[in-house]
């Protein structure tokens, strides 16, 4: 018997599409439902390795969370990991072929396509329910031709269409009504209902607004879900709003904002953690005092390492490192840290060398192989225990890296630590996210009294409310009879 398949697009980027997967992904496996997450094609900077190896979007790993099954490139066939405003490396089943601008791309979508429907079919005979996630928005009508993120994928499989619009951004039924009215009458009659997300206020008041939508549409508003003040789920790619600083947060900490920033994640940690306050620093902005910078990973080491020059940074970290400051590279910041960083094959971009910023002996050449691996070791500060992921095409080599910040179970050592103990640098992703560790890492940098938090219950407590809000707010009765779950609603049909 092959699984039920529901999809969830959004009428636009950010609606909510990420966390209404992981929500109906852990609200089945509560149920006792095999469900698996499944995103056709991503377009995300913050990625995850997968048990089988491979790398896909984060937010898929979030979802395999949720729905307690370890992550697999299945999961995520396409992914496309920008490297300029018009190109992408292309990740099919979990490894990079190939670095295409938007019409290679374009030309390329048949092969992807093939990917996508195998994966769909491995899925589908597997489990019993399979939750899909869309990309941006299938209003996209340039986008249209040869379609397998949306509605191209949706009429491939002839699986029905949940649409999530978020309130808090203004004219959410103008955005329901319009995307509705961009489909073609086929897809149209495949959106099965609507759910709006982000709704603060007396529900009371936005009733007549569900009456008219319902009355205009012909389709039910499945429910309206609360903001969720404090929620705690990996983004899928954007940097988290600015938040408020942070009453009396003991340690400061600067991340430059670099423009093909990845993995920022890695700072998920360090934002949720009660005595610290987080910043990641724009262009214009100028780099504040603190206690300790984060260089973090990047699709693009070269061109984001020119973009800290022109900004100032490399100033900053100096004055920063003279008056005692603590200085952190992650990945592709560990790359800028070094004397130079050497790409000849033009694996980033035009082939070449670029002067790193010096503070460590150590460099950096960019091979055509991607290194993914999801390790565990501990920090040479402590020896306190960490796990994490590899993902970078860089080999680094010089003797800083006889001072290495990490000793992992696999006997390698990893990263670099400076002689005047003010610099630790390392490709490990996910430094932060064991209590330990991130104990560790904030006493080295001046905290003197820790606090400790566990990111991983953090998560696992932000899914759960995620499930409770579904519980709570939606009609539960008519996803699960199209799930094949007892209910008494009627059924969701394309």
């Amino acid at each position: 018997m092959s699984a039920r398949v529901l999809m969830v697009q959004g009428c636009t980027s950010d609606a909510g599409k990420s966390a209404m997967v992981a929500a109906l992904c852990r609200w089945l496996h509560r149920r006792g439902v095999r469900v698996a997450p499944f995103k056709p094609q991503n377009m995300a900077l913050n990625s995850a390795v997968t048990a089988d190896g491979g790398e896909i979007g984060r937010a898929q790993a979030v979802q395999a969370q949720a729905a307690g099954v370890a992550a697999r490139t299945d999961f995520n066939p396409v992914l496309l990991k920008p490297n300029s405003d018009t190109g992408a490396q292309v990740i099919l089943h979990g490894r990079a072929v190939a670095n295409m601008d938007a019409r290679a791309y374009h030309d390329y979508k048949r092969v992807a396509r093939e990917a996508v429907l195998a994966s769909h079919a491995r899925l589908v005979g597997e489990f019993d329910a399979v939750i899909v996630e869309g990309a941006g928005s299938p209003a996209e009508i340039n986008l249209r031709q040869g379609d397998i993120a949306n509605m191209g994928y949706a009429e491939a499989v002839d699986c029905p269409v949940l649409l999530i619009a978020d309130i808090d951004r203004g004219g959410v039924f103008a955005h329901l009504v319009g995307t509705l009215a961009l489909l073609s009458p086929s897809e149209r009659e495949r959106v099965c209902g609507f759910v709006i997300n982000r709704f603060r206020g007396d529900l009371a008041l936005l009733q007549p607004g569900l009456d008219w939508l319902e009355r205009e549409t012909g389709k039910p508003v499945l429910g309206v879900l609360p903001y969720l003040h404090g929620l705690h789920l990996e983004a899928e790619d954007a940097l988290p709003r600015a938040a408020a600083i942070k009453a009396g947060a003991a340690l400061r900490v600067a991340v430059p904002a670099l423009p093909r920033i990845s993995n920022h994640n890695d700072f998920d940690a360090l934002r949720a953690h009660p005595q610290v306050d987080l910043r990641f620093v724009g262009p214009g902005e100028t780099p504040p005092p603190c206690d300790l910078i984060v260089l973090p990973g990047t699709k693009s080491t070269r061109a984001d390492l020119a973009w800290l020059r022109t900004h100032g940074w490399d100033t900053a970290i100096a004055r920063h490192l003279r008056y005692g400051g603590k200085l952190i590279g992650i990945c592709g910041g560990l790359q800028m840290l070094g004397r130079a960083v050497h790409d000849p094959l033009g694996i980033e971009g035009v082939p070449g060398s670029s002067d790193g910023l010096g503070w460590l002996d150590l460099d950096t050449t960019l091979e055509p192989h991607k290194h993914l691996r999801n390790v565990a070791g501990g920090l040479t500060l402590e020896g306190a225990p960490v796990t994490g992921y590899e993902i970078h095409c860089g080999v680094s080599s010089g003797p800083a890296l006889s001072a290495p910040a990490l000793h992992l179970d696999d006997g390698r050592s990893d990263g670099a630590r400076s002689a005047d103990g003010q610099i630790l640098a390392t490709y490990l992703h996910g430094l932060f996210d064991r209590p330990e560790a991130l104990a560790a890492l904030l006493r080295w940098a001046g905290l003197e009294e820790v606090e400790s938090i566990d990111m991983h219950a953090l998560r696992e407590g932000g899914i759960d409310r995620l499930a409770d809000a579904v519980e709570q707010h939606l009609d539960t009765g008519l996803l699960a009879q199209w799930l094949g779950l007892p209910a008494g609603a009627q059924a969701c049909v394309p």
